[in-house]
């Protein structure tokens, strides 16, 4: 067997060698870079999420006489994200179908039928309309819609209200209010929505 016959193999083996190596460095880097931006995405979604404010939603005393109402409750999460604030409700005990959901300018939720809460919270002079309307009052969310089993869902991101900043659009100790119909997003001053069902005040959500 010469030399050169036993040389062929041996340098075939290295190469292999070679192009597995290379290849195993590259997917090493490829998952190091992914886990890099993955890491450095989620760090950047951190530092833009600013303050968080809670509002625990109860029936209107006035409920207790009125069966249509329901008996609501639940939560909305307010959470500043950058210039923008993401609002989450989640809520049951709803009569089935759309209704009036709107952040009012007082946090008073003392009288039985809510209206100790003000009107819509409206710092700019807007008129009222929907969420995706512009220019309109600060507190127009719009409606929340719930199924047949009186749960429902709302996940908007707005960019009218603030949180903890002691600017006129800060919704600090105001008040979210649920109406018995739904907000027709066009009459003035509140979309028609009739009588306020349920509400909760706004606060610093407890660390």
């Amino acid at each position: 067997m010469t030399t050169r016959t036993l040389l062929f193999p041996l340098l075939s083996w290295l190469l292999c060698l070679c192009i597995l190596t290379a290849c195993e460095r590259l997917g090493l880097s490829k998952d190091r870079n992914e886990s890099a931006s993955r890491m450095e995405s989620s760090d950047k979604k951190e530092k833009s999420k600013g303050p968080v404010a809670v509002a625990h939603i109860e029936p209107a005393k006035a409920a207790a006489t009125q069966p249509s109402w329901g008996n609501p409750t639940g939560t909305v999460t307010f959470t500043q994200m950058g210039p923008k604030v993401k609002v989450v409700a989640d809520l049951t005990g709803l009569p089935p179908g759309k209704h009036g959901f709107h952040i009012h300018e007082k946090g008073d939720l003392s009288s039985a039928d809510l209206m100790s809460t003000g009107g819509h919270f409206n710092p700019g002079g807007h008129p009222h309309g929907g969420p995706t309307t512009s220019a309109v009052h600060e507190g127009d969310l719009g409606n929340i819609v719930a199924d047949n089993n009186g749960t429902a869902h709302l996940d908007l991101t707005v960019d009218d209200i603030s949180i903890a900043t002691g600017r006129p659009n800060d919704i600090l100790n105001r008040s979210v209010i649920v109406h018995a119909k739904p907000d027709d997003l066009s009459s003035q001053p509140s979309g028609n929505a009739g009588a306020r069902i349920a509400g909760g005040l706004i606060e610093p959500a407890k660390k």
